[in-house]
């Protein structure tokens, strides 16, 4: 596999800042930049995932689409594999598929390091921070005064900004940051800013200790408190993280209805962090729960969540995919919602077996909201852009399976790269099935049904080295959103992890695995009665650094 030669900016640690560093400054001009040569082909390393070059990397920040890119900044340290003074690493791509990887946008200074936050285009020019013609891209992205952590205050965390005027190649911070300051809560963070036309104002949502705090502002640069939310419903098993609240409509009608993005680590359903949501109206002032919704969360779903007393609804309910939020400013005509997340968990991330770099991205996935047997549901399906990325695919012969199928056997392929779409029959009560994901080696992953449970799973007991962590090997699971006899199921595998959609994007799970050697040998179990395999394709997906 070849090089890529990537222009990488030097970081500087926290301790290096200038204690009277002008509050403005450009933060790419003023750091020397190198040529580093970085391979794309360690073990382990994602194909068709983003990861960075080297270093650090946890959540997805400032996901912005302007000017024909789509930008996804990231928690990042670049000094070390494991987390530290945070920065917000940068890249760009045209189709949330292939990145371009630019230097650092933002590095820590006096006020703190950089942890996570989001990005938008200030279109009308409301900061003033730009002008009609050439408007901001602002950053708007918590600082965090680990000095002040350390002394025992508990207003170390304050929102600040940083504005560009030339696509996000350099930045400049706000001369009067913080423009939100801590009112002397000790878990203060991460801002989803967007823009509510309906008031002509900016939202911010904003994550605070164990509920959400919205804020609004004329201008990007003065806010004021407008509701709190959460302290008494959903899952809090740890502190909620990384929020984003935005319009979906019900698919197939022009019914809309808000979205409530939250994070938590602890406290997620198989444990460690996860992504949950609520769905109901905001007015621009309040978000008030679906009254189905709220119903819902009161009610025991087929996978037990129970969390202090409390239910939570989720995203993605594998082990690792965290920290998840959509992009801002999509343009209208394309309509869709599109989201990212980081593909990790706390509970391991910063000791899994990757010696240069550590952590990806789960593929972009567009997000709808769908009727459910247990009501209206986000369902989320890989972006159609992974199709830019497609190799030779190979159909699957229409048969009855009692037993196993062995996909790849016989099959002119031999790469742990794919998308691995099947429509299944049942064809007998209780029967069950399982896509097996193995090597030569023994060692295999399970992804499949499980019927006594009503559930689907993914088993990573056998996946290969898991001996760097006591609480990473075990079998997930995740409620079954369906009731009929039909059960559409897509894998997307790459070297290291599978993100998995059934029913249409209705139960998503995504678990990583670290095997000795890559996962080609792929074959279809059933158990305790018979399926039928109505139709079947395996797609080779092409590494995007070729």
């Amino acid at each position: 596999m070849r090089k890529l030669y990537i222009a990488a900016a030097l970081g500087a640690l926290l301790s290096s800042c200038s204690s009277n560093q002008s509050a403005v400054e450009n933060t790419t001009a003023e750091t020397a930049a190198a040529d580093t040569s970085v391979t794309f082909n360690e073990p382990h390393r994602p194909q068709f995932h983003f990861t960075p070059p080297s270093g650090w990397m946890n959540d997805p920040n400032g996901m912005v689409y302007h000017n024909g890119e789509y930008h996804l900044f990231y928690q990042h340290n670049p000094d070390s594999t494991v987390w530290g003074p945070m920065h917000w690493g940068h890249a760009v791509s045209k189709d949330m598929v292939s990145w371009e990887h630019l230097p650092i946008a933002l590095y820590p200074d006096s006020l703190g390091t950089i942890f996570s936050g989001s990005a938008v285009v200030d279109v009308k020019n409301t900061s003033g921070l730009g002008t009609a013609n050439n408007p901001a891209m602002v950053a708007i992205y918590t600082y965090h005064d680990a000095e002040g952590e350390k002394a025992g205050r508990d207003d170390f965390q304050t929102q600040g900004i940083a504005f560009s005027l030339d696509n996000g190649r350099s930045w400049k911070k706000y001369e009067a940051n913080p423009v939100l300051k801590n009112p002397g809560i000790r878990d203060f963070r991460d801002p989803k800013v967007m823009w509510y036309e309906a008031g002509q104002k900016w939202i911010m949502t904003l994550a605070v200790k164990d509920h959400i705090s919205f804020y609004s502002s004329p201008n990007l640069l003065d806010w004021k408190l407008e509701s709190d939310f959460g302290a008494n419903v959903g899952a809090h098993g740890g502190v909620w993280e990384c929020p984003d609240l935005f319009k979906l409509k019900v698919a197939g009608t022009e019914e809309e209805k808000w979205v409530l993005i939250v994070n938590i680590n602890p406290g997620a359903p198989n444990g460690g962090s996860g992504t949950q949501y609520f769905l109901g109206s905001f007015d621009g002032n309040k978000f008030v729960m679906d009254p189905q919704f709220e119903a819902s969360l009161n009610t025991k779903p087929a996978i037990a969540t129970t969390v202090n007393g409390q239910e939570g609804i989720w995203l993605d309910y594998g082990r690792d995919e965290y920290a998840g939020v959509t992009w801002e400013n999509v343009p209208e005509q394309d309509g869709r919602r599109l989201f990212m997340g980081w593909m990790s968990n706390w509970a391991y991330a910063n000791v899994v077996p990757t010696e240069k770099w550590r952590s990806a991205m789960t593929v972009a996935r567009t997000l709808e909201l769908v009727n459910t047997p247990a009501g209206l549901r986000v369902a989320s399906m890989p972006v159609k852009e992974l199709q830019h990325i497609y190799g030779a695919t190979h159909d699957l012969e229409g048969q009855d399976v009692t037993g196993a199928l062995a996909i790849s056997e016989g099959a002119p392929f031999s790469t742990p790269t794919f998308d691995l779409q099947l429509e299944l029959e049942r064809l007998s009560t209780g029967g069950q099935f399982a896509v097996e994901l193995s090597n030569a080696k023994g060692q295999k992953v399970l992804v499949g049904y499980d019927a006594a449970r009503g559930q689907y799973y993914i088993d990573r007991r056998n996946a290969g080295s898991n001996s760097f962590s006591d609480d990473f090997a075990g079998i997930h699971y995740a409620p079954r959103l369906a009731s009929d006899a039909s059960f559409p199921v897509r894998l997307l595998v790459d070297v290291a992890s599978v993100e998995f959609f059934a029913d249409g994007g209705k139960t998503v799970m995504t678990d990583i695995f670290f095997p000795d050697e890559p996962f080609t040998n792929v074959r279809l179990i059933t158990e305790k009665g018979q399926y039928r395999l109505k139709s079947g394709k395996l797609t080779e997906l092409k590494s995007i650094y070729n």
